[in-house]
């Protein structure tokens, strides 16, 4: 057979036959760029900046412990060269934070697991205060605040077009006072339920906002937002293409995902080691 019998056959866009259902065949669009490391860009006088060396020298002895415990450091008064080089080493990780009560702050992880930095607020938006945190989940999530410490599963005026919305509210007022009583977890998985639209409405204003919104990214991400009862959290998975996967409701203090566990402090504890070596040879 020689080469010039061998038929072409057209590939690509509009090459193939159309569906006889009048649907078109779409792919999931590939990665385009990809993050590489890069190399930190030490400033040439970082040696001397005594602030920043001290800074990071807490973190690496806050890093010594194992997290249990909340440890806090004040970067209020860095200067701008020190702070620069501590923003440089920190970084951004995936979990970051808002909190909207009595306080306000924002809450950033660093590129080291259970690192956060937490800028609190004026009421003109202004920072009064620059905290360094070592801990599974910022402080500010835990401390007592102006949350309900039950749900009332008879609320007044239900809509007749429910269909598991009372029921969802019973088991929370349940499971909620179990927690109290007893530590023990629960979750509802909302996705495996036949919900309406005005469930999920009805839910959502039964609940109402507490004041921690939190948004962990990785290869999709996922929203973790606190109610007006305090332990009970609405809890949205995301792929990466921005479908909800999986919504769920926690009676929990903190939901496991926005915590960094020991195993992430651990290997935090030998990455800062790694950053710091570029900034200071000499060791610190």
């Amino acid at each position: 057979m020689n080469i010039r019998d061998i038929p072409i056959v057209a590939l690509g866009p509009g090459s193939q036959p159309a569906e006889t259902d009048g649907q078109t065949l779409s792919y999931i669009d590939m990665p385009g760029d990809m993050a590489t490391y890069q190399p930190p860009e030490v400033p040439e006088a970082v040696a001397s900046l005594d602030a920043a060396r001290a800074a990071m020298d807490w973190l690496r002895q806050a890093l010594s412990h194992d997290g249990a415990q909340s440890r806090q450091a004040n970067l209020s008064n860095l200067d701008a060269d020190s702070r620069e080089v501590v923003n440089q080493i920190l970084g951004e990780g995936e979990v970051s934070m808002t909190y909207n009560g009595v306080i306000q702050a924002r809450t950033q992880e660093a590129v080291l697991a259970g690192v956060w930095r937490t800028l609190y607020l004026n009421q003109h938006e202004q920072v009064t205060h620059d905290l360094l945190e070592v801990a599974d989940v910022p402080l500010l999530v835990r401390m007592p605040d102006a949350r309900e410490p039950a749900i009332d599963a008879n609320p007044p005026d239900v809509p007749r077009d429910l269909m598991n919305a009372l029921p969802i509210l019973a088991e929370l007022e349940s499971h909620l006072a179990t927690y109290q009583q007893k530590g023990i977890p629960h979750v509802i998985n909302l996705t495996l339920l036949p919900l309406s639209d005005a469930d999920v409405e009805f839910l959502d204003q039964c609940l109402g906002r507490g004041p921690i919104d939190m948004l962990s990214r990785a290869y999709g991400k996922c929203q973790i937002i606190s109610t007006r009862a305090r332990d009970v959290w609405w809890v949205r998975y995301y792929n990466s293409m921005g479908t909800l996967i999986l919504n769920t409701l926690e009676v929990v203090d903190v939901p496991q995902v926005a915590c960094a566990a020991p195993v992430d402090l651990a290997d935090s504890r030998e990455r800062l080691e790694e950053m710091l070596a570029p900034y200071w040879a000499d060791g610190i």
